[in-house]
């Protein structure tokens, strides 16, 4: 048979410690962090405003305490818990949200100091992928989802690519449905005090696109 009539071989997940959404949503509740997918990578995550759970993740990642940890919104109303959104971002909100967009807002003050770094902020976003965004939904609150990985190592967005390191230090791996993307990370941006963005890591959304949607940038493009 020539190989390209080959049947496509699915990514081997034997002994990856695989759990069901429900079973997610407990571990998660009970403040114990979980692997999922999202848009495009498979991220680390654990409820936002607990600060144990938190600390779990930043733990489980050997990640720096000083560096924020992203957050993922299953709706809208979910951004009202953790930051206050001044009206004039809501345009470039409603452009492109749900999908790869974080955004860093003061946090408010019920938002535990470990999740902003020590920072004050947090940065956030609204998941265009169904069962990220199912995930928060049904936990009740935004989530953390820092990518699946030991800081400095690579992201993946396969299930069967996630370092076991990670797996002792989870409650689990939910593997769901569709596959993140793959590709950049979200893009990260701020607004400074004129209301310009400030790209703090282009990824997905490119600034190009920021500024053919008619959103300045703080360089004056």
């Amino acid at each position: 048979m020539k190989d390209s009539l080959k049947p496509m071989q699915a990514p081997d997940t034997a002994g990856l410690p695989l759990i069901s959404f429900e079973r997610a949503v407990e571990l998660m509740r009970a403040s114990i962090p979980v692997i999922f997918p999202t848009e495009t990578l498979f991220g680390l995550g654990s409820r936002a405003l607990d600060a144990d759970a938190s600390a779990r993740v930043f733990r489980a990642k050997h990640r720096s305490t000083v560096r924020p940890l992203p957050l993922i919104l299953g709706e809208w109303e979910q951004l009202d818990q953790i930051a206050k959104a001044p009206a004039f971002i809501m345009p470039l909100l409603e452009k492109f949200w749900p999908g790869p967009l974080s955004v860093l807002f003061p946090a408010r003050l019920r938002v535990p100091e470990v999740l902003t770094g020590g920072t004050g902020h947090v940065a956030v976003r609204l998941s265009s992928h169904p069962v990220a965004a199912a995930l928060a939904r049904a936990v009740g609150e935004p989530i953390t989802a820092s990518s699946a990985n030991i800081s400095g190592r690579p992201a993946v967005r396969q299930a069967s690519e996630l370092d076991p390191e990670l797996f002792a230090a989870v409650g689990g791996v939910l593997d769901e449905a569709p596959m993140p993307a793959g590709g950049a990370p979200s893009t990260l941006i701020a607004i400074n005090e004129q209301q310009r963005i400030v790209v703090r890591r282009e990824g997905a959304i490119s600034c190009r696109q920021l500024i053919e949607a008619g959103f300045p940038l703080e360089n004056g493009a």
